[in-house]
């Protein structure tokens, strides 16, 4: 069970900087079960979490990955970032998602299985929000999933415009309840990003 001292943590997180943080509560049980369903784990070799906060989602994917599975965790917080990094010291923790490509490449990881993510993109500033997207799109492996969860449906048409949706599970035992995006990178969209580099 999540800790009082866990919540209070990230409801002070939450107070300091809302639009970073997102929610005034860590994700709950229900929500971390859906993200991590959704994920064939026995097929992952290299997988990435953005945003990962305390960890909450963190300690679900820890017990279903395989042990050789290679994890990278983005927090922008220092302190939840050196928490991260005391928990989970078999994961590499960086600062900023929005340098995944070159981050990938220093771990010596050429692509992603899968990129979990609880950042809260329609925080954002528009350009914020493409240049991630972009990093994402760019990291991921053709057929990798991006899983994502939003407390709105305001993301749909953007995610949809880089992704196949495949489905949008509603968790209303979330406070507050929340949305988790399931979504593919096509092989089409990766022969349209080839040929954008050239």
């Amino acid at each position: 069970m999540r800790s009082i001292e866990e919540k209070l943590l990230f409801l002070y997180k939450f107070a300091r900087a809302p639009k970073q943080t997102g929610s005034v509560t860590p994700s709950s049980v229900f929500l971390a079960e859906k993200m991590i369903g959704a994920v064939p784990w026995h097929e992952v070799e290299y997988a990435a979490e953005l945003g990962a906060g305390t960890g909450a989602i963190t300690r679900f994917m820890k017990k279903r990955i395989d042990s050789s599975t290679k994890v990278v965790l983005f927090e922008k917080d220092r302190f939840l970032r050196e928490q991260l990094a005391s928990k989970f010291q078999d994961y590499t923790c960086y600062e900023d998602a929005c340098n995944l490509q070159s981050i990938l490449q220093k771990e010596g990881i050429a692509q992603l299985d899968c990129i979990l993510s609880g950042l809260p993109f329609f925080n954002f500033p528009q350009s914020l929000r493409k240049q991630l997207m972009n990093q994402i799109a760019g990291s991921l492996k053709p057929g990798g999933l991006f899983i994502a969860f939003q407390y709105s449906q305001q993301m749909r048409k953007q995610f949809s415009s880089q992704f196949e949706i495949e489905h949008i599970h509603f968790v209303p035992f979330n406070f507050p309840p929340a949305f988790v995006y399931v979504c593919r990178k096509s092989q089409e969209q990766f022969v349209e990003a080839c040929n954008y580099e050239l």
